[in-house]
C-alpha cells in the first residue's frame, strides 16, 4: 500500500526516485543495504512485471515483500502475520493438459520461498509485532486484540480473484487446506524469482477473513497497524542481515473507498 511505501522511506536518509514501466522504483539505504523499493501494483501480471523489472532493470539479488492478506486456515486471525513458506496459484488450471495449479511446462505447483530469507523473517516478525503492541495505544487497535496476534508460517495462495465472499473462502480452504492466507501477487513474484534464481521471501499482515465480513476498517486498518509492522519488520530484518542489494516490494490497490483486501 501506498501507506507502506511512504512509512518505508521516511526511514531512509537518502533516496532516490526512477520510473520505469510506469513505476516509481525508490533507491536508498537502510542500515547499510542498498534498497529499492517500489509498489507492486494489483494482480498477478501486474506483480510479475515489477519483480522482473526489479531483477533486469535494477539488479537485485534478493527481495522481500510486504502487504496484507485475507486469512484463509480458521486459526488465522486478523491482525496476525503470516510469513511465507511456500506460494501457489489458487486460480491456475490449464487441466487436462496439465494437473491443476501446475504452472505448464515447469512441473511445479508450489514455488518454495527461500528458506534463509524466510528465517531471518520468522525472527524479526514476533519482535516487530511485540513493538508494535508495546508502542501502539489501546486505542488504536480497531477492537482487535492485537496482543494475541500470532505469527504464522506457511503455504500462500494468490489469484487474480478479490477473495471477499465466505463461500469462495470456504471452497478455497476446501481444495487448499493447509493455505494460511489468500492475496493477488505474491505467487506470481514467486515464480518470477524462481526463473531468475532470485531468493524471495513474503511477510503479510492479516487485514480480514476474505469472507462476507467487515472486521475492520480498511483504510484505517493499513495506516495505523500494517504500515507500522511492514517498517518495523523490515527494520528488524535488515539489521540482522549481511549487507547484499535486497528489494522491499509492497502491493497497492486501485480504491481506497470498498476497502479492497487482496
Amino acid at each position: 500500500m501506498h501507506e507502506e511505501l511512504a512509512a518505508v522511506l521516511a526511514q531512509w536518509p537518502d533516496e532516490q526516485k526512477t520510473v520505469v514501466a510506469g513505476r516509481e522504483f525508490c533507491v536508498g539505504h537502510w542500515h547499510g543495504h542498498e534498497v529499492v523499493a517500489v509498489l507492486s501494483r494489483i494482480g498477478k501480471v501486474a506483480a510479475a512485471t515489477t519483480a522482473t523489472t526489479l531483477i533486469e532493470r535494477f539488479g537485485v539479488t534478493r527481495m522481500v515483500f510486504t502487504g496484507v492478506a485475507g486469512g484463509l486456515a480458521p486459526h488465522v486471525h486478523v491482525g496476525d502475520v503470516v510469513v511465507a513458506r511456500e506460494f501457489i496459484q489458487h486460480d491456475m488450471d490449464a487441466s487436462p493438459l496439465f494437473p491443476r495449479h501446475e504452472i505448464p511446462l515447469t512441473g511445479m505447483t508450489r514455488f518454495p520461498a527461500d528458506a534463509a530469507l524466510s528465517d531471518a523473517l520468522a525472527i524479526a516478525a514476533p519482535v516487530a509485532l511485540q513493538a508494535l503492541v508495546a508502542s501502539l495505544p489501546r486505542t488504536a487497535w480497531l477492537d482487535l486484540d492485537l496482543a494475541a496476534a500470532r505469527v504464522h508460517q506457511g503455504l500462500i495462495a494468490s489469484g487474480d480473484r478479490f477473495v471477499s465472499k465466505t463461500s469462495e473462502s470456504q471452497s478455497l480452504q476446501a481444495e487448499l487446506p493447509d493455505a494460511l492466507a489468500v492475496e493477488m501477487e505474491c505467487a506470481a513474484m514467486a515464480q518470477v524469482c524462481h526463473d531468475y534464481g532470485v531468493p524471495l521471501a513474503a511477510v503479510r499482515t492479516i487485514s480480514d477473513r476474505a469472507d462476507d465480513a467487515a472486521h475492520v476498517d480498511f483504510p484505517r486498518f493499513i495506516q495505523t497497524i500494517a504500515s507500522r509492522y511492514s517498517v518495523a519488520v523490515l527494520d528488524y530484518l535488515l539489521a540482522a542481515l549481511p549487507s547484499a542489494r535486497l528489494t522491499s516490494t509492497s502491493r497497492a490497490y486501485g480504491s481506497t473507498t470498498s476497502a479492497p483486501r487482496r
